[in-house]
């Protein structure tokens, strides 16, 4: 199940773009929004601000590629920011000729190629790309250790009726 929403941003002096308009696309991207609010040694973010074109090689056109996120911190450091499920990080597995291997197939191959683009698009600008999954720990390359670090996120239980 996807959750999605519109993110109230408290300290708007922070966010570059417009933000009344920062739309979540998951509950990570929401608690990382709030993180990147909230956090003295960011200085400036923005969510969906920046548009990387790209090719995709399975239709071989290309798309664009919304960043979740760009941030940048007291330290004078740039990051483009990915914020993904690990299971789309990796190849798929499983019984191939599947719908559901294919569809991760292709999933995957799309994801390759952004990152690629994004890559490549943050070095020309001498910034740096990294990918946040809900595994490991992101953060720790970003700011210094006197920062309090990211809580996981509780999973979502359905109340019983």
């Amino acid at each position: 199940m996807a959750y999605s929403g519109r993110y109230s941003v408290k300290n708007p002096s922070k966010y570059e773009g417009d933000p009344t308009k920062v739309i979540y696309r998951s509950l990570w991207e929401r608690h990382a929004f709030k993180w990147c609010d909230d956090n003295p040694n960011i200085i400036k973010w923005s969510s969906e601000e920046v548009v990387i074109p790209y090719l995709y090689e399975v239709d071989k056109k290309y798309h664009r590629y919304f960043m979740d996120l760009k941030l940048k911190t007291k330290q004078g450091k740039t990051f483009l920011v990915e914020i993904k499920p690990d299971g789309q990080t990796r190849p798929p597995k499983g019984a191939r000729r599947t719908k559901r291997y294919l569809t991760e197939s292709l999933t995957y191959i799309k994801n390759v190629n952004k990152w690629e683009a994004a890559e490549e698009y943050a070095k020309d600008r001498g910034w740096e790309f990294v990918i946040w999954t809900e595994k490991n720990e992101p953060l720790k390359s970003i700011i210094p250790k006197s920062t309090k670090p990211l809580k996981p996120i509780k999973p979502y239980k359905r109340r019983k009726k």
